[in-house]
């Protein structure tokens, strides 16, 4: 059976690669550049980690006893 989320395994992946690439860019950006452009990075880190969330509890969530059946 493949995943239970809202994500394939495989999308999953790439969500954490960008949220592990948006978190770490931020800082950098934010020390290199002088405007408020890295804030952008940080709200592109919370949404991809929002989603991820999503997809964790929905993995997570029990399955119905009719399911088990089948």
């Amino acid at each position: 059976m493949g995943s239970a989320g809202i994500l394939t395994d495989r999308q999953r992946r790439f969500a954490w690669l960008g949220f592990f690439l948006a978190a770490f860019q931020a800082p950098l950006a934010a020390i290199v550049i002088d405007d408020a452009s890295w804030l952008f990075a940080v709200v592109v880190a919370v949404v991809v980690a929002t989603v991820i969330l999503a997809d964790d509890g929905q993995r997570r969530r029990p399955v119905p006893a009719d399911a088990e059946a089948e």
